[in-house]
């Protein structure tokens, strides 16, 4: 890309962790030649937007820099002849990952954000919208870059790339960035003298390291962990420690995600308190947004406060901005991110998405080979992405029959007349974001399909409160 004036969209630009967006962009004003930044939000987000706007303002004002940011409910206007765009948006908002964290929990089961019951909601709710994003970019900037980490983030690059027919995209995590960042330490070494391999599907990888002489130092990195020091878990994870007869065995590192797997029964009793004692993840979470943009109002502050680090997602969107970096300057840079697997694992299909090390340049992500797993990894593997498949279907047809066979093949949802009303609960709680499940939820609701958590039920009140 040779362009000298760079427009950059962000779709979710009124996030708390916008102000990481914009120090990323800073630390790189001299690869970015950047013109125009674009916040983009919708009008339930306006006053954030309006908030950490005049922060970025702030930012880049203290940086010295002549940059333009705009901030619009315009999407359209946004998007017209941009270079890249970041999406990092929360379809109802944290109000809707509650009910995905609740109503799982009101029937004894895992709530989480990408996990389960509520991962699978996520999809439902998200994918829609991130279709109708790429059908306004195909009329308004077909030669951007789709930069994603709205999570499920694999879930959403997968509907991008075989729904949407859009190849330019590239999906992040943070897991494999706090991997790298945390795991060398604990063996006396520096990033730059480690070569990492990752493989998997979005929060449900592995990866195997080697050191500068070619010396595999994954084993070193498990005993380690083993004995108590910290690889960077994230925030919103339960550290309970895998067992290393396990993980010894596979001669792999799990990602943290895999706990919700491996010990699925600690996993789900640790939820189930937070759940009765009304401390759940987003409930937690509202708290430190609402600190967060109470600083973020401060007129004084013009960098990002150490605070945002407590917010569970950090490091994402400087993640972001070193995949527009590296595809603007064709740097060639070793990322870990969702895009196609031509072949990279061949346990699954080469025209689907899988989370994988490759190499960040001009012409997008191109996959490290990682070879075949054992048979315990690939019996995984293959189920979850399978899993994976069905969510995306359903959630761009709206078939009920699919939703239901998604809940059915989760390993976190017991299969059964439990799951099938849990579904429909959820559903119901969800109707004014899944318009592509309309008609089956006016059917339930004439059956008498109601929200039973009286949290959940009553937690639309707060739209729009910061």
């Amino acid at each position: 890309m040779t362009r000298q004036a760079l427009k950059l969209v962000t779709i979710g630009g009124g996030s708390s962790y916008t102000p990481e967006l914009i120090e990323g962009y800073i630390k790189r004003q001299a690869q970015l030649p950047i013109k125009e930044i674009w916040l983009v939000d919708i009008p339930e987000g306006e006053k954030k937007l309006a908030i950490v706007g005049a922060m970025a303002k702030r930012m880049i004002k203290a940086a010295g820099l002549d940059w333009t940011v705009h901030l619009t409910l315009d999407r359209r206007a946004a998007l017209k002849d941009a270079d890249f765009v970041s999406t990092q948006f929360r379809v109802g908002l944290l109000e809707a990952r509650v009910k995905d964290e609740r109503i799982p929990g009101s029937y004894g089961l895992l709530g989480q954000e990408t996990n389960g019951a509520g991962g699978i909601f996520k999809a439902f709710r998200t994918i829609p919208v991130i279709l109708d994003i790429v059908e306004e970019m195909k009329k308004l900037c077909p030669e951007a870059w789709l930069i994603n980490f709205t999570n499920p983030s694999g879930m959403i690059t997968e509907a991008i790339q075989q729904y949407g027919k859009w190849r330019k995209v590239i999906g992040l995590c943070n897991v494999p960035v706090m991997a790298m960042i945390n795991e060398p330490p604990t063996i006396g070494k520096e990033l730059k003298d480690l070569t990492y391999k990752f493989a998997g599907i979005d929060h449900f990888h592995w990866h195997r390291v080697w050191d500068n002489t070619g010396k595999e130092v994954t084993m070193a990195i498990i005993k380690q962990m083993y004995a108590g020091k910290d690889a960077g878990l994230p925030k919103n994870i339960f550290d309970v420690q895998f067992f290393p007869e396990q993980v010894e065995q596979m001669k792999m590192i799990p990602c943290g995600y895999h706990r919700y797997y491996y010990r699925q029964t600690e996993m789900l009793e640790h939820s189930l308190v937070e759940y009765k004692e009304n401390k759940t993840r987003a409930q937690e979470v509202m708290k430190i947004e609402h600190e967060l943009f109470t600083l973020y109002q401060d007129a004084e502050l013009d960098y990002k406060p150490k605070q945002l680090a407590e917010r569970g997602g950090a490091h994402y969107s400087d993640a972001a901005c070193e995949a527009i970096a590296a595809i603007y300057a064709d740097k060639k840079t070793h990322m870990v991110v969702s895009t196609l697997n031509q072949g990279a694992l061949p346990d699954l299909p080469s025209d689907h998405t899988v989370e994988v090390s490759a190499q960040i340049g001009a012409a997008g992500a191109i996959p490290l080979t990682f070879g075949h797993f054992e048979p315990a990894e690939r019996g995984w593997i293959q189920l979850m992405k399978n899993m994976e498949l069905v969510i995306d279907q359903a959630a761009v047809t709206g078939d009920y029959g699919l939703a239901l066979q998604a809940f059915i093949m989760n390993p976190l949802i017991p299969s059964g007349e439990k799951s099938k009303q849990l579904l429909d609960e959820m559903l119901v709680a969800n109707k004014r974001y899944l318009p592509q499940f309309a008609h089956k939820i006016t059917e339930l609701e004439k059956q008498g399909v109601t929200v039973h958590d009286q949290v959940a039920a009553t937690i639309d009140d707060q739209l729009g409160v910061i």
